[in-house]
Formats: structure tokens, C-alpha cells, sequence
């Protein structure tokens, strides 16, 4: 009798979608906002996102060739890590400090620990993070083309309208200031069901109640606090992905929390105004002892000794 029982390792149900297609949905799904950047900040913000991309593929197509690995640039993870980088910057980015960043997330943060997939930490965020305690001259925020200059929504005396938080009347980075181009492109990711809701809730939910609290119960204070910085952007497109996040249901909220906690305590009692990166960035590193602790228990498994 023939044997049809075939053993084989993990995964045993496959899905038709692929790391392309995944990335080419988040592509899709930042094009709102990045579009509202060009559109708010003018060429400028156009000319950081072309390096940060340009600089992101070019440099992961240079260390493949360095190192006789197969390109890896059709999967498109390395034009996601620029774009993201890109919406992360102000407008005002000195260019060749932009190009610096993304070579930085692609060979050190990205390649040099295996490519996509093995990296411990968001090369975005990671990169990100880099820019700022390197180059003193990011802490200044570019804002829309058609005002003047003034405090960013995070260390203005006055709280500003919340339509202007919605509709990037703002300054901040190129991708951040537009709250519903950045909610548009979350929806796409949920319905296309690339993303849960898991993180970008707890990560959100979290920022809203600690704010609420601090802002002696302000309704309008907490949702400044939402819809302002990098929040939004940084729960929906970096907090989510795939590599430095946990899998399970129960991980994705600790994780979200967490990271809701950090960005907060810096927002209101740290050097910096903004501390979305910083918050990602510590549980990007706090992810393998997050999945150890949330993993589901294996059918038939014993307990641990």
C-alpha cells in the first residue's frame, strides 16, 4: 500500500502571499500620507524620500555584490525601509545626512544580520533613532510650506486644533503630520489583513489613557497626544513588523503597551519631545523575552522542567 502519510517540517499551511506582496502593501498603503507630505512640504519632502529610497536600494544592491549574495531588492523591503525612514525625517533633512541614515538601516541594522527576516530591530526605527542623537540639527522640525514657523503640536504652550492635527496644518516629519492619510493607510493594512490590531491599539489606547491622566483628564489634551509626533505612523507601519514583534495575540498587546508606556514617560518627563522610536526601539530588544513568556504551549507538550 503506498504510504501517504508525508512528514515535513513547519509550516504546514501555506498561504499564496509573499514577503513582495506584503511589502508591496505597505507600500500602497503609505502612499497617502507620503503624498500629503509632498503636498504640505513641498519638493523638499520629495527630494528626502527620492535619497532615502535611492540610497536604500542602492546599498543593498552593493553589499549583495560585495558579498556574491543572490539580490534580494525584488522583495522591496529595502524600498519600505526607505520610504519609512524618509517619512520619519523632516523636510529640512540635509540630504547627505539623509543618505548616511540609509545606508546605516540597510548594511548595519539590516544586511549585516542576515538580511529580511533577521534583524533584531526595525531598520527604520533603528536608523531613526541613529539620526537624532548623531545629528543635532533633525531636533528641527520642517513645517508646510504656505506658514510660518512656530512650535511643533509636542512642545507648543497652546494646544493646537485637532482638524489641524487631522490635516497636517502642523510641523513635525514628512509622514507624521497628516493623521488621516496615516488612519487611511492603517485601514488598508487591516483589511487586507497585513497588519492585526493588537499593536497599533495598545500602542495607541495606552498613549491616550496615560495622557488622559497626566493632562488632569482632558478629553482634547489625550487626543493631541494621539494624533500628534510619530505616533500614529510608528503603531501602524514599524510597532507591527513581522521580524521584531511577537506572533501572538497576548505578545502583540504586551508589546503595544509597552511601547505606549515609553513613548509617554519621555513625551512628559524625558530630554526628548518625542519618544515613539525610543519606545519601539527598547522593545525590539525586549521581543525575544516577550515571545518567550506569551509562546502558546505545544499540543501534547509537558511542562517546562
Amino acid at each position: 500500500m503506498e504510504n501517504k502519510l508525508h512528514l515535513s517540517v513547519s509550516p504546514h499551511i501555506h498561504r499564496k502571499r509573499t514577503t513582495t506582496g506584503i511589502m508591496l502593501d505597505v507600500i500602497i498603503a503609505l502612499l497617502p500620507t507620503t503624498i500629503a507630505g509632498v503636498l504640505i512640504f513641498g519638493l523638499r519632502a520629495l527630494a528626502v524620500i527620492g535619497v532615502c529610497v535611492g540610497t536604500s536600494v542602492l546599498s543593498e544592491v552593493l553589499f549583495n555584490l560585495i558579498i556574491k549574495k543572490k539580490q534580494t531588492v525584488k522583495d522591496l523591503s529595502c524600498i519600505v525601509t526607505g520610504l519609512l525612514l524618509a517619512l520619519n525625517l523632516p523636510a529640512n533633512a540635509p540630504l547627505w545626512q539623509c543618505a548616511v541614515g540609509s545606508v546605516f538601516a540597510i548594511i548595519v541594522v539590516k544586511c549585516l544580520f542576515g538580511g529580511i527576516g533577521k534583524n533584531v530591530v526595525n531598520p527604520a526605527i533603528t536608523a531613526r533613532v541613529f539620526m537624532l542623537v548623531a545629528f543635532t540639527s533633525l531636533a528641527t522640525p520642517a513645517f508646510p510650506v504656505d506658514s510660518t514657523a512656530g512650535a511643533t503640536p509636542l512642545v507648543s504652550e497652546t494646544a493646537p486644533e485637532l482638524t489641524d492635527l487631522l490635516l497636517g496644518k502642523v510641523g513635525g516629519a514628512i509622514g507624521e503630520v497628516c493623521s488621516v492619510a496615516l488612519l487611511i493607510g492603517g485601514v488598508y493594512l487591516l483589511i487586507r489583513k497585513v497588519i492585526s490590531w493588537h499593536i497599533p491599539v495598545a500602542f495607541i489606547g495606552t498613549v491616550f489613557i496615560f495622557s488622559f491622566l497626566v493632562k488632569d483628564f482632558s478629553l482634547s489634551a489625550a487626543l493631541v497626544q494621539v494624533l500628534s509626533g510619530g505616533l500614529l505612523i510608528g503603531a501602524i507601519f514599524m510597532a507591527t513588523d513581522y521580524t521584531t514583534s511577537p506572533e501572538t495575540s497576548l505578545g502583540k498587546i504586551v508589546f503595544g503597551v509597552g511601547a505606549g508606556l515609553i513613548t509617554a514617560l519621555i513625551r512628559f518627563w524625558g530630554v526628548y519631545p518625542e519618544g515613539v522610536s525610543f519606545g519601539i526601539l527598547l522593545m525590539n530588544i525586549l521581543n525575544p523575552y516577550i515571545c518567550s513568556l506569551t509562546a502558546r504551549k505545544l499540543f501534547g507538550g509537558g511542562k517546562k522542567k
